[in-house]
């Protein structure tokens, strides 16, 4: 195993060999189901008062991953998505911009182009998305054609076959490589959690990919059933504050597909608050991947300000 660079010392023995690394992931407290799904539960009945809700709404659109992935994109809808990126609402030019718009490697460039300047990243899948099944080569290429276009940020997907198969080693590996060849990109990957069934599952591959250099652990590609949950990003949140408790180190937490209303999305924002901390609430730390989800904020912002439900009308649909 090719042990990361940045690997903070205090865990360098986790990852000596594939024993090591095994024994390290099955070291890590079980996941308490009926708990962690309560609590989760409990956190989404939180009230909030109008200003605060104004404000977690412009510090959610500020934290989208504004995405496309789908076959029949075109550069045109990209130009599209990086002009409501900069403005998402061109009537309320104090909306703040969104974090990232994530694009195939193909349109990077087009999304690059338009972006240059505003400090919006550019994000893009890599690594054979949605599925990872290809060779190493592909994947590297396709990880670091992605950078050569612009990309800031790419999104990777493990081997979820090695990872259930108990082939840690090949995981970790994969992702330190994957790493190495994003260069100064952040990388944010992939666990695939509706593939991983189990909440030990998912502690097991967050703490892989933490080990590994992960700049972000995400939920999922928005391709399979489940994708992100509540719990799951509890579960996942509470890894990261776990290794910064450890280390001293910041990683950020992605949930991605399946979170489409204001109300939804403000639920995970108190999940942060409350399991990671507030140092979390922050689009250098956390992200939301979406694509419907940046209307529904919009429209509930001007609800908010304007006493009144706006409706769709209002805003630019995707």
């Amino acid at each position: 195993m090719a042990a990361p660079t940045t690997l903070p010392s205090a865990l360098a023995d986790a990852v000596r060999d594939e024993s090591s690394l095994r024994r390290f992931l099955h070291g890590l407290p079980g996941v308490d189901q009926v708990g962690v799904e309560q609590r989760a539960a409990g956190l989404g009945t939180r009230s909030i008062k109008k200003a605060s809700k104004l404000h977690a709404i412009d510090l959610a659109i500020s934290m989208v991953d504004l995405t496309t992935l789908e076959g029949a994109d075109t550069h045109g809808k990209v130009r599209s998505l990086a002009a409501k990126a900069k403005r998402p609402d061109p009537e309320r030019p104090d909306v703040p911009q969104v974090a990232a718009v994530c694009v195939y490697p193909d349109m990077v460039k087009t999304a690059a182009d338009e972006l240059k300047g505003t400090g919006i990243n550019i994000a893009s899948v890599a690594t054979a998305f949605p599925s990872g099944r290809s060779t190493m080569d592909i994947k590297l290429a396709d990880t670091r054609f992605a950078v050569e276009q612009g990309a800031t940020e790419v999104d990777m997907v493990i081997d979820r076959g090695a990872f259930l198969s108990g082939r840690y080693g090949q995981v970790f590996d994969e992702i330190v490589k994957v790493k190495e060849a994003c260069g100064d990109a952040h990388l944010k990957v992939i666990l695939e959690t509706g593939e991983l069934v189990t909440y030990d599952n998912v502690r097991r591959a967050s703490w892989l990919a933490l080990l590994a250099g992960g700049d972000f652990i995400k939920t999922s590609t928005g391709k399979v059933q489940p994708a992100a949950t509540l719990p799951v990003t509890h579960v996942m949140l509470q890894a990261v504050r776990d290794w910064k408790n450890q280390t001293g180190e910041l990683r950020g937490v992605k949930p991605a597909g399946g979170i489409r209303v204001t109300k939804d999305a403000i639920k995970y924002l108190v999940a942060v608050h409350e399991v990671a901390g507030p140092e979390w609430l922050d689009p250098h730390l956390f992200r939301f991947g979406a694509s419907t989800l940046l209307n529904d904020l919009l429209m509930q912002r001007r609800t908010q300000l304007d006493g009144h439900y706006s409706g769709p009308d209002y805003v630019t649909v995707d």
